[in-house]
């Protein structure tokens, strides 16, 4: 119980910058039921449900096709989606549907309490790591598996469990199962107190989620939207962060004269920062185009060089992927720790991204073993990166080519959990078979 006050002198310590945040970006306004009391608005059920929890938006696209396979070979288990931020929650409705979709409660036994009988789970699944104490312990006392797929424990968080020694160990020995990315996160997974039977090694499912096919209907409608043509280079800096957006633009400036079918499109990370991107392409002298000023079947004009399009939605990175010859993959120039870079990958892109990539240490590794990716160290460095790209369209393609071949065999982590779950829910619906 002394978690409840700890967590609430944390809120109190925190209720400024929450504040602030909340009037400024219209963050943490939504979903209070839930996180506070656990009520999580889901309608009744008579079978026992999956309950999957995904932080945030890269979590949740993480769970498609795990939970399209759950449900087709347990079908007497539905599925329902918790999530923590509102991109998450917005983009897990698009994916699942609003009603199985809900915010995750805050972990006060309570609040926990109360959401696990509402829900009446057969397994609580967690992405990659979201390991909160009242949350693992409410669900173990009703006999309520916990797993976590696609574990992952970066080294700063394995540094901070180890300090908090015995606090944080009974939380872990609680785990059900560990699937974990790579031999590295199974060991400080058993190092922090997950018994060493529970933890697997099961590669990365983003892998399996890794998008291959450019022809997709979702995929040709943003090349009309934004006015690509098949003459057209097309450079897309995607899942950017601040300062990033400066360090593309500057370059795009450089080489857009001397490689006049070159075409660059931006899409931030974050939505709280999309105005402040489209003042940054006009400061810079470029005229801005916005997506969400276009409306769904719009066919463009083809894009002008003096023109930026900025896809200023959430949850469509992975359709305007598709239509990239050459990638930059952001969160890799600061210290965000890189995104998911399978994406671009997947599609063959010529991949290139900063050298801060500590979250997909793993896919990086891969990646850069083949010859399948560039790590560009400064805004000097993605600038001759592109040009290479623009120059030797031959060696671009191939490092596309070298990048499918990656995702292509490091593919079926999802197989494999699936694998592992299947006995600790031998008890409720017999698994269909695939």
């Amino acid at each position: 119980m002394w978690f409840n006050a700890v967590y609430l002198l944390l809120i109190v310590a925190a209720s400024p910058l929450l504040l602030f945040r909340s009037l400024r970006h219209g963050k943490y306004r939504q979903g209070w039921q839930a996180k506070l009391l656990g009520r999580t608005g889901l309608p009744p059920s008579d079978r026992p449900r999956i309950w999957l929890h995904a932080v945030s938006v890269g979590e949740v696209s993480l769970l498609r096709r795990l939970v399209t396979r759950l449900e087709r070979e347990y079908p007497g288990h539905p599925c329902v989606i918790s999530t923590t931020t509102v991109t998450g929650y917005e983009l897990a409705c698009k994916h699942f549907g609003s009603q199985r979709v809900f915010y995750c409660p805050l972990d006060f036994s309570w609040a926990v309490r109360c959401a696990i009988a509402e829900i009446q789970p057969a397994m609580l699944v967690l992405a990659e790591l979201e390991v909160w104490p009242n949350l693992i312990a409410g669900a173990s006392r009703q006999n309520v598996p916990v797993v976590v797929i696609n574990g992952r424990l970066s080294e700063s968080s394995y540094r901070g469990y180890q300090k908090l020694g015995h606090l944080v160990r009974n939380t872990f020995s609680r785990l059900s199962l560990v699937a974990c990315q790579d031999e590295t996160y199974a060991q400080r997974f058993i190092d922090v107190g997950v018994p060493a039977e529970a933890v697997q090694v099961t590669g990365s499912i983003k892998f399996d989620d890794a998008p291959t096919d450019r022809q997709t209907p979702q995929a040709m409608a943003c090349a009309d939207r934004a006015g690509l043509r098949p003459w057209h280079r097309v450079w897309i800096a995607g899942s950017t962060q601040a300062g990033e957006e400066t360090v593309v633009l500057n370059s795009y400036q450089q080489l857009r004269e001397r490689f006049p079918n070159l075409r660059l499109l931006i899409v931030p990370r974050h939505p709280q920062r999309f105005d402040a991107c489209a003042a940054e392409i006009e400061s810079q002298g470029f005229h801005c185009i916005r997506r969400s000023t276009l409306p769904d079947d719009f066919a463009a004009e083809p894009l002008s060089a003096d023109s930026v399009f900025l896809v200023d939605t959430i949850g469509e990175l992975r359709d305007w992927w598709a239509t990239a010859d050459i990638a930059f993959v952001g969160g890799s120039l600061g210290s965000r720790g890189g995104q998911n870079m399978l994406e671009p990958a997947g599609y063959g892109a010529a991949v290139c991204f900063g050298p801060n990539t500590r979250n997909f240490r793993d896919i990086v590794s891969h990646l850069l073993a083949a010859d399948a990716a560039v790590v560009v160290d400064d805004g000097e460095a993605l600038t001759a990166f592109v040009e290479r790209c623009l120059s030797d369209v031959p060696a671009a393609e191939q490092l596309g080519i070298a990048a499918q071949a990656v995702v292509q065999q490091h593919r079926g982590a999802t197989e494999k959990t699936l694998r592992l779950i299947a006995p600790l829910l031998s008890g409720g619906q017999q698994r269909v078979a695939a």
